[in-house]
Formats: structure tokens, C-alpha cells, sequence
């Protein structure tokens, strides 16, 4: 009765936060971005919302004789721009497909990449969210503020890789490494390495200009997961959603977690009052102008409904 109660919770919060911050604004017109010798990604979505994958990164590594996906947005309609926009940039075939995670903004796009013979891999952990959770969601995309034009066509792909620690891709040109941290925004959040380029897709690990949605994260390991990117060799950081980043990014992300955590514990420690302690809440974190309604959500879900990990 419990998890019945909490999902009932959660489906009525991400309605609110997701029409509250729904706008018409798409990436479809910049297209991929260009960030290292054959690594191309989006970035900077602003406004996000069901229509443009709540602003979600996703990006592809062309190898010698194909592609690798980096996530797949939230629909069949999403994903099917996403292979639009592949093809302006390579005729090469899409190999490999890698979820960063589970959340459906960047794994529900994986059928149609799948149709095209693509292999998807992600952590053990990913892979099983999504096998559990993964059709409850898609039956219930309307709580998430999706019509069902939106998702007309989406089916769910489950990843048919999946490793632990960690996984490394040959393209032919680079190689490609895939490392578990630690459990961080979700239990299965992996990052996606270019050592030779110095670039890394963090998925959303890192949040950048974007309140992060916090709900199934574990603070503790986050920060750690943050910390231990702080030491690694990279310049460019792709994150989940948010522009092209820097280590600057992570260790604002870092102390933005921190102090949401503290102060939210403190407070739902005092009160049950969600409009008393959104406003506290927003005096002990920086201002981010895109998910504000990621804020209350965060709170009831994660500290209200005492699921604190």
C-alpha cells in the first residue's frame, strides 16, 4: 500500500512540474552540435518539456565503421528526430546504443535504434529499472505531461549488455569507456569516457543550469561520484541536460546538492508545510533558471515521503 501511495504521489508531482515548465522550445532546429573530432552532441535545450525531452542531452561518437548513441530521448517521435539528425551528420550505421540511465528521458527513444539493429548496452542496474518500471511508465505517460501523439510508436527496449564496473568500446578510431562510479542520481548511472579527446558524457550525474531532480538519488555516493570526476582527465563534459560543461559545473553541482540536502532534511525535520520549505529551500541553493518545479518535487518525493537514501 505504501509504494502504491508513493507512486500515486510522484505521478500527480511530475504532472504539476512538467506542465508548469512546458514550453514549445526544441532542439530540432540547431540540431547536433559539433564538440570534439567525430563527437556530436545536443546541449543548452532551454524550456524543457514533453515535447523536446525535458531538455535532455544526447549525443553520438562516429567510429570507423559506426556510430555510438549516447542515450535516446523519450519517445518514438523524439527518437525518430534524433536518427534525422544522425544522418545529417553521418551515413555510417548506429552500432551501439548506451543508456546513461533509466529515467525515460534518455532510454525511451531505444526501440526505434534497436529497429535500426543497433546493440543497447548500460549498467545491470539500468537495465533492470528499466525491465520494472519501464512499462508502468509508458502506460502512464500521460502523468508525465505527454500526449498520446507524443508518444505514438514508443515501445520499450531493454539493454541486451550490461556490465558492473566497467566497459570499453572500440570504434576504430577511439576507444570508448564506460565506467560505474557509483550510485549517484539513480543506482545505475554510468558515465561515457573519451580518454584521447578529453570528453565525457556524464548523463545526469551532472545537471547544468538545471535544478536536478533528486527524488531517486543517493547524496552521499553522488557527491562521492562527483568527487572522483574532479580528478579524472577531461576538459568537455557533456551533462544530462544543460550546456557544454566544465569541472567548474561539477563542483557546482557538488555544493548544490550538498546544501539542498541539508537544509531539506532540516526543515522536513520541523514542518510538512511544501510551500514553507520551497521558499527555504530557495534561499540555500543558487538560482538555476531552467526545472524550478523540480524544487517541490524533489521535496515531497525525497524528504516529505521520508524516502531519504
Amino acid at each position: 500500500m505504501k509504494n502504491i501511495f508513493i507512486t500515486a504521489i510522484r505521478s500527480c508531482l511530475l504532472i504539476t512540474v512538467f506542465i508548469f515548465t512546458c514550453s514549445q522550445s526544441i532542439y530540432a532546429q540547431e540540431g547536433l552540435k559539433k564538440i570534439a573530432d567525430n563527437v556530436y552532441s545536443y546541449s543548452d535545450v532551454k524550456g524543457g518539456s514533453p515535447q523536446n525531452s525535458f531538455g535532455a542531452n544526447a549525443g553520438i561518437i562516429i567510429g570507423k565503421d559506426g556510430i555510438v548513441v549516447i542515450d535516446t530521448l523519450t519517445s518514438s517521435k523524439e527518437a525518430g528526430r534524433f536518427i534525422n539528425d544522425i544522418k545529417a551528420v553521418s551515413d555510417k550505421p548506429v552500432t551501439y546504443v548506451v543508456n546513461t540511465h533509466y529515467h525515460l528521458d534518455h532510454s525511451f527513444g531505444n526501440a526505434d535504434f534497436a529497429d535500426l539493429g543497433a546493440r543497447i548496452i548500460s549498467h545491470i542496474n539500468c537495465r533492470d529499472s528499466i525491465m520494472t518500471r519501464g512499462e508502468a511508465a509508458l502506460k502512464g505517460a500521460a502523468n508525465y505531461g505527454f500526449t498520446e501523439d507524443d508518444m505514438k510508436g514508443t515501445r520499450i527496449a531493454y539493454p541486451e549488455l550490461t556490465f558492473n564496473s566497467i566497459m570499453e568500446l572500440d570504434t576504430g578510431v577511439q576507444t570508448v569507456k564506460l565506467i560505474y562510479l557509483n550510485h549517484a542520481h539513480t543506482d545505475g548511472d554510468i558515465i561515457v569516457y573519451l580518454p584521447e579527446e578529453k570528453v565525457m558524457f556524464t548523463g545526469d550525474i551532472l545537471f547544468t543550469g538545471y535544478h536536478p531532480f533528486m527524488a531517486d538519488g543517493y547524496i552521499d555516493q553522488w557527491v562521492k561520484v562527483l568527487d572522483y570526476i574532479l580528478t579524472m582527465d577531461v576538459d568537455t563534459i557533456i551533462p544530462g541536460h544543460g550546456p557544454i560543461s566544465s569541472k567548474e559545473d561539477i563542483v557546482d553541482m557538488r555544493n548544490y546538492i550538498i546544501a539542498f540536502d541539508k537544509k531539506a532534511k532540516e526543515l522536513a525535520a520541523m514542518s510538512d508545510d511544501l510551500e514553507y520549505i520551497v521558499s527555504e529551500i530557495k534561499k540555500a541553493v543558487p538560482e538555476r533558471p531552467e526545472g524550478h518545479m523540480l524544487i517541490p518535487a524533489n521535496i515531497q518525493m525525497k524528504y516529505l515521503s521520508q524516502q531519504t537514501k
